[in-house]
């Protein structure tokens, strides 16, 4: 099941992708795609109902993160050995977590600021997991239960003030419009693998980021129950799970974003997103 949000900022409404790729709109079965309706129940309530009786949407909204009311995004540094190679780091022994804030989410077709006084903005392609069902304490072979699906995140990042201006990662993950989410949230039944996953990034058509989930340091489950043993997750929180090789910080000489270019990027299964990289006002 695809699930994704549309509407105008702030109003978005939930709805399902049907086999023709249609939207088709949920709203008289669950408020949002958020908090409680991630659950396994609502989830299954969810998956018997015939797409062809809801209200197809009409035109070409426009399509928000694909999750609503997001608690936190714990994300996940370094996880792909190639990728800490080529920010001249070491490959962790341990997950690297820092937190993004929910104020920096967007939709996946919305532009993304690059920030006053930028000049290192870079694009990481991720593979996100949704949390369904609360985790605590819980053990690598039973992590994957709380996971309601996956969907695809741009962890854009500023590199100087990530890594120049002392302190933690978080002053260059937090900026508006640097957490674009979706398009789809697609639950977990419909991901055989999710250590098994093409994913990619181009800007302005030239392909820079070309990796597989399975390249991971850290997988899917471990990252779950590594998480939860120092924090819960609630149902709604997402764990943006690290990038492969190729970000601009890795080129030689480095190479960053800059008004007007475009970044497209992907992962299989999941759909694509593109943004246009605008100058914050």
């Amino acid at each position: 099941m695809k699930l994704v949000r549309f509407g105008q900022p702030g109003q978005e409404k939930p709805a399902l992708v049907d086999r023709q790729g249609r939207l088709r709109d949920l709203s008289q079965h669950v408020p949002d795609i958020a908090g409680a309706a991630l659950l396994p129940e609502p989830l299954d309530r969810l998956r018997r109902l015939d797409p062809a009786t809801l209200p197809e949407v009409p035109g070409n909204p426009r399509i928000g993160a694909c999750v609503g009311a997001v608690g936190k995004i714990v994300c996940v540094g370094l996880n792909y050995s190639d990728h800490a190679a080529e920010s001249g780091m070491a490959v962790p022994t341990e997950p690297v977590l820092f937190l993004k804030p929910s104020s920096s989410i967007c939709g996946p077709f919305d532009d993304v600021e690059i920030p006053r006084g930028s000049e290192k903005t870079d694009w990481e392609v991720e593979l996100g997991v949704v949390i369904g069902k609360m985790a605590k304490y819980v053990s690598e072979d039973r992590a994957l239960e709380h996971v309601a699906g996956y969907c695809i995140v741009n962890d854009v990042s500023e590199r100087a003030f990530q890594l120049e201006r002392g302190g933690q990662w978080d002053k260059g993950k937090g900026h508006d419009t640097f957490a674009p989410i979706g398009p789809w949230l697609v639950t977990a039944d419909e991901i055989e693998d999710p250590q098994q996953l093409d994913l990619w990034l181009e800007v302005d058509g030239k392909r820079f980021q070309d990796g597989n989930t399975r390249t991971m340091v850290f997988g899917v489950a471990h990252l779950v129950s590594y998480i939860s043993r120092f924090m819960s997750l609630q149902p709604g929180d997402i764990i943006s799970t690290g990038t492969p090789p190729g970000v601009g910080l890795g080129q030689k000489p480095p190479l960053y974003l800059h008004a007007g270019q475009t970044m497209r990027l992907g992962i299989a299964g999941l759909g694509e997103q593109q943004q246009r990289a605008i100058t914050a006002p």
